[in-house]
């Protein structure tokens, strides 16, 4: 009886759609994968050594590049700076501490994966597998004024500007 429902269980996942919503208690639409609430937050990326220390990423993998400090997206096969050529910092400037000290103290889990949608062997740390759906950035207005401290690799929606921002560590980059 066991293995019946874990066969059935394994058979029902791969056909249900998943949608997630962190903040808030659904998804807006059918066509939304992964959505967050209306607090101002961002959606921070992973931190890695430099682009080129990254295997196997495919077009539209984002990162945080310690080497320049520069936020970027895989496109075309190259890595597309968008934080408009200004190197940015990991220090918290609240507290002076470098960010990578306390990353680099933690073991990384080089298996760690987390999927919304069926899970397939796409690299990366947050994969959004639908094929006919797509994440909704965190949103905030103004990011740059009402977001206090944000940290280096941040990437939100501006609902005043209507653009793309991510955070460098130092300055904001607006993208429409």
């Amino acid at each position: 009886m066991k293995n019946i429902v874990i066969i059935t269980f394994s058979m029902l996942s791969g056909i249900i759609s998943a949608q997630v919503a962190i903040g808030k208690t659904a998804v807006s639409s059918p066509s939304v994968s992964l959505e967050f609430g209306t607090a101002n937050r961002g959606m921070i990326l992973p931190w890695v050594t430099s682009a080129a220390s990254v295997t196997g990423a495919v077009n539209g993998t984002m990162i945080y590049d310690l080497s320049d400090k520069k936020v970027k997206i895989k496109y075309a096969s190259l890595w597309k700076d968008l934080s408009v050529d200004n190197a940015g910092t990991t220090v918290d400037p609240l507290t002076g501490v470098d960010g990578t000290l306390i990353q680099n103290t933690a073991a990384e889990n080089t298996n760690a994966k987390m999927a919304v949608g069926p899970l397939t062997s796409t690299p990366g740390i947050l994969v959004l597998e639908a094929s006919d759906k797509a994440m909704v950035l965190p949103k905030a207005a103004s990011p740059h004024l009402s977001i206090i401290n944000p940290s280096p690799g941040m990437m939100v929606y501006d609902t005043v500007s209507k653009q793309l921002a991510v955070f460098n560590g130092k300055v904001w980059s607006f993208w429409k």
